[in-house]
Order: structure tokens, then sequence, then C-alpha cells
């Protein structure tokens, strides 16, 4: 029983640390350059994305845990439901250091479609498996969509500068 517990805490815990990771890394960026683009007028407040992020990785968190443990284990059959999950995890801590460290928003936009394809995939697999999982990834993909949505509308209304040429 003790180590179910572990694992559960250790899945649940696990996409926090990637999350945790890029806030850190790119914390400065925040207030130096995301404040200065031009943003559509129903973006989230600042102070919005670390609540949602906590909620949003303890659930698909503990939702891997449960995929995990009805698929006892990573055998076989856990490859691809789990390899979904790891991949669009990858995917989604990438991100940040894409959009706020390089600043490079074509590729933060090519991470979130690819990003988008992977979680969407993740709930279709975990869904055979266990449909509560499945579930819990719901709000997830609801914020996923509005981040991409976000993601487009920067993209198209900041455009990068292109090297050599001045106005």
């Amino acid at each position: 029983r003790g180590r179910m517990w572990a694992y559960t805490v250790g899945f649940t815990v696990l996409p926090h640390l990637g999350g945790f990771l890029g806030w850190f890394l790119n914390r400065k960026e925040i207030p130096a350059w995301y404040e200065k683009l031009k943003k559509p007028s129903w973006c989230p407040s600042r102070k919005v994305f670390p609540v949602a992020w906590t909620v949003l990785y303890t659930g698909m968190g503990y939702a891997s845990y449960l995929v995990w443990n009805d698929l006892g284990g990573c055998g076989s059959k856990a490859i691809v439901p789990l390899g979904l999950y790891g991949a669009q995890l990858v995917l989604n801590w990438a991100w940040p250091p894409l959009f706020f460290g390089t600043r490079n928003l074509n590729m933060a936009l090519i991470d979130i479609l690819c990003l988008d394809g992977l979680a969407i995939g993740t709930a279709c697999s975990w869904y055979r498996i266990n449909r509560l999982a499945a579930l819990l990834l719901l709000p997830y993909l609801g914020w996923l969509a509005m981040a991409t949505c976000l993601t487009i509308r920067i993209w198209r209304d900041n455009p990068e500068p292109q090297p050599g040429k001045s106005d």
C-alpha cells in the first residue's frame, strides 16, 4: 500500500516538475517581453495561469497514474497510451522555452499544434483503458484549445521582424 501511495504521488507530481522549471527559467521574460505583446481582449490575466496549470497538471498527472495502474505498469500494453502522454508532456514543457525563452513564435505555434494532436490522441487512447483518466484530461484539452487560439493570435498580431529589413 505504501508503494502505491508513492506511485500515485510521483505520477501526480511529475507534470509539475517541467511546468515549474519552464516558469522558473522564463519568469523574467514575462514582464519584460510578454506584457508588451499585442494580445486579444479575451487573453486571461497573468494571475490565472499558475492556478490553471496547477489544477491541470494535477489532473493529468493523477490520470496518468490511473492508466499506468490499470495497465499493470510499463509493459507492452502501456507503450502507446503512456508514450503519447510522455510525448505530449515533452511538447507541453517545451512551449514556454520556445515562446518566452527564445521568443520564437513560429516554433511555439508548431509546438502547440503538435501538442494538441498528441493530447487528443492521449485522451482517446486512455478512454478505452480508464474513462475517468480520459475525463480528467478534458479540462486540459479545453485549456489547450484556448492556449492554441491565443498562440495563433499572438503569432499573427506580432510578426517577427525580418532579418536585414529596416523601416
